[in-house]
């Protein structure tokens, strides 16, 4: 009797034991082939740029291929789509950004629901934007521009790279907060924002800094201010809006996530070595030249980060009356 009642012991314990051991052994195994890095944006900008150099050294530490394969268009929820219809199986992953928390409000109708049919693996970094006007404009700081478009009402041209997009909202909350009456003028992309910005078919443009920089330092325009709560240590001279606008804060933001129930040790292990990636000195000045911060955490911390700016650019959104093109 002592004998089976050991033997029962011993079978449970081992019963109790074997999901441990099977999740360690999974982990352990994956990657155990290629890897798909889904990216909602044509190549060559920064999701897409962005997507390589992580997949790179995600295919180094792992000994597999993390192949970018990118699927624009709707601003980026052909991409999010597919990521979500894919096996939870850590084989197919998706670059995430801040257009997916706009879009949640942006779009009328989405065959999902990005929070949770999406897992927060990690995110990577934060993507500070620059408010740059024409040198026709007559303000070198940001009160001075505030004022001058109180003085004209509907007169002052806002450029974007479309409706909704990041600067687009940037510019809206900022008209939020200050009661501007600004103009805004939607772009099919940065490109010809920026040539008619440098033409004076419109005065101001909240973009991305690497986007700017080089017509900021050959003075064909003028910073007024970063959108950041702070100032940068990379352009530590040009202000923050938020010394003049109180709790004025916006950035864009970059990561990586996968389908809803991947397995927790897999998005782990991925979350894991992104962090050590980000830690890397090469890794933070390759960052750099895409105006990024690093942003390393936690799955829970980017799931934060995600609620939080859903929730915000939706009171954004819905306030401007914003709609897809």
């Amino acid at each position: 009797m002592k004998l089976l009642r050991r033997n029962f012991l011993h079978m449970a314990a081992g019963a109790v034991a074997l999901p441990a051991v099977l999740c360690i052994a999974r982990a352990q195994a994956y990657p155990a082939r290629p890897v798909r890095v889904i990216v909602g944006f044509p190549p060559g900008g920064v999701a897409d740029m962005l997507a390589r150099l992580i997949g790179q050294w995600l295919s180094e530490r792992f000994g597999q291929p993390f192949v970018i394969e990118n699927r624009p268009g709707a601003g980026g929820n052909i991409a999010t789509e597919a990521v979500v219809r894919a096996p939870p199986d850590g084989y197919t992953l998706l670059m995430v950004s801040i257009p997916h928390a706009i879009n949640a409000a942006l779009y009328d109708k989405l065959n999902f629901n990005f929070i949770r049919d999406i897992a927060p693996v990690a995110s990577i970094m934060r993507a500070p934007g620059v408010m740059v006007v024409n040198p026709s404009v007559p303000a070198n700081t940001v009160p001075e521009f505030l004022a001058h478009v109180k003085t004209n009402p509907g007169k002052v041209n806002m450029a974007s790279a479309g409706n909704g997009t990041t600067g687009h909202v940037f510019g809206e909350l900022l008209k939020f907060m200050t009661g501007l009456n600004m103009v805004h003028v939607p772009y099919r992309g940065g490109a010809p924002a920026m040539t008619d910005l440098l033409g004076g078919q419109v005065q101001v443009y909240f973009g991305p800094i690497p986007e700017s920089i080089e017509y900021i330092r050959a003075k064909r325009l003028r910073p007024l201010a970063v959108t950041t709560a702070k100032r940068l240590e990379a352009l530590p001279n040009i202000p923050a809006i938020a010394e003049f606008v109180p709790r004025y804060d916006a950035s864009g933001w970059h990561g990586v996530g996968a389908p809803a129930n991947t397995p927790r040790e897999i998005v782990e292990t991925l979350n894991k070595e992104i962090n050590a990636a980000l830690a890397e000195p090469k890794m933070k000045a390759r960052l750099a030249e895409f105006g990024g911060i690093p942003l390393a955490g936690a799955p829970a911390d980017f799931e934060k980060l995600i609620a939080d700016e859903t929730e915000r650019w939706s009171r954004v959104i819905r306030t401007a009356n914003i709609k897809a093109e």
